[in-house]
């Protein structure tokens, strides 16, 4: 099965200092044989590596069974090439989730930590919206769903056109009538279909969408658009609804939301740029997008991928802090440095649903730090930063908002 966005949050909350969260990522590769040998030979290597990191016992022993259990899926492993593994699972938590991903993962890799690990997940899903293929003609509809490169039909919609009669009648009349009949139920037909997207819109079921039809069509279909549903469309395709196959449909679309997003990032980067620079609603640098994250602010992250920052994490409350302090200034509990920073930041960008791209090879955004956020608004008045955190201070006697004000200030 693939991933949705909603499992992607589930993952994303499991956050334990006592408990063994395994992540594994297959990327077949292209074997020798028939046998599949080689990917099995490296993930039991990859099984044993992890374990062997784990110097805690208790927790060695915690994470066995999850890895025992992922070395035995990959002896049923078996694949074209097309499509990667993602799992993740938890013993403790009585937690295993299995997904078909694209096989576009880079590498076969397993963690094992006190949080899942996203990031493989995060590259290939970045910025994606749910999206919605449309095909139409004069009297059907096809709407399909594309996710992670899977294409899904949704609905099909037939409105059967009036049969004609064998004469038009005296001089014509009753032909050219028949062909403004013809033309009214075309036109009814699609105001039908656009008030169907107007309600799957609405529902959540999609936020753009992509039109395919014959460019006859087009112009009279766009007409009966509501004008949310037009803003949403992110481009068009010419297409004959009876002779298009999937692989094409898919295909063509695919080509268009690469486009768009590759065009949307670079409009992103640009305009989160200029809004640093100009002290606006944007802010570069480790130190001050994680501040930003913190209290909310974020609207769209950009991270580059060859970002690299020493931070620490409270194990606790999950604050995360780019001066390396040995306790959290927000609870006093010890902190734990951060290998990688982009992962550790992910939970909190699945949780409140940020927009994230990934920044690939640009000198600009090198010069910045290869992290930065265009913010929704700049906060004065500063947040806890979680319910949590917040419960164990306040059972503590601990003035919560106060230490929060002066790490605020830094």
């Amino acid at each position: 099965m693939s991933i949705s966005r909603e499992q992607i949050r589930e993952l994303a909350e499991l956050q334990d200092e006592n408990t063994c969260a395994v992540s594994f990522y297959y990327q077949p590769s292209a074997p020798r044989n028939k046998a599949h040998k080689e990917d099995i030979i490296l993930i039991k290597d990859l099984a044993r590596e992890s374990l062997r990191r784990i110097q805690d016992k208790a927790k060695r022993d915690c994470a066995r069974q999850d890895i025992e259990r992922i070395v035995r899926l990959s002896t049923e492993l078996r694949t074209n090439g097309t499509h990667g593994k993602a799992v993740f699972t938890c013993a403790d938590k009585n937690v295993w989730r299995e997904f078909d991903v694209p096989a576009e993962l880079g590498s076969t890799q397993i963690f094992i930590d006190r949080h899942f690990h996203l990031k493989p997940l995060a590259r290939l899903l970045g910025a994606s919206p749910l999206l919605a293929v449309v095909l139409v003609d004069k009297h059907r509809a096809r709407i399909f769903d594309l996710r992670l490169g899977e294409l899904a039909e949704r609905d099909d919609l037939f409105h059967p056109l009036s049969r004609r009669g064998r004469s038009d009648g005296f001089g014509g009349y009753d032909g050219g009538h028949a062909q403004r009949r013809v033309e009214d139920e075309v036109r009814h037909h699609f105001k039908n279909v656009a008030g169907l997207l107007k309600e799957l819109q609405e529902k959540g079921v999609f936020e753009k969408w992509i039109l395919a039809c014959q460019d006859a069509h087009r112009p009279i279909f766009e007409s009966q658009l509501h004008p949310y549903i037009s803003q949403t469309l992110i481009g068009h395709f010419n297409a004959d609804l009876g002779h298009v196959s999937a692989d094409e449909i898919r295909t063509h679309a695919q080509q268009i939301l690469d486009r768009w997003h590759d065009e949307r990032r670079q409009d992103m980067m640009n305009q989160t740029l200029s809004q640093a620079r100009s002290n606006g609603r944007g802010v570069t640098g480790l130190r001050r997008v994680l501040r930003s994250l913190e209290l909310g602010e974020v609207q769209t992250l950009l991270v580059g991928e060859n970002l690299q920052g020493h931070a620490v994490e409270c194990t606790r409350c999950g604050h995360i802090d780019a001066h390396l302090v040995s306790f959290c200034p927000v609870c006093g509990h010890a902190t734990q440095e951060i290998v990688d920073v982009g992962e550790a930041i992910l939970p909190w960008v699945v949780r409140r649903d940020i927009e994230t791209f990934y920044v690939k090879d640009d000198p600009e955004f090198d010069k910045v730090g290869n992290i930065a956020a265009l913010l929704r608004f700049r906060s004065e008045k500063v947040q806890p930063i979680s319910v949590s955190a917040a419960e164990d201070l306040e059972k503590a006697g601990a003035e919560y908002p106060g230490r929060l004000r002066r790490y605020a200030r830094r």
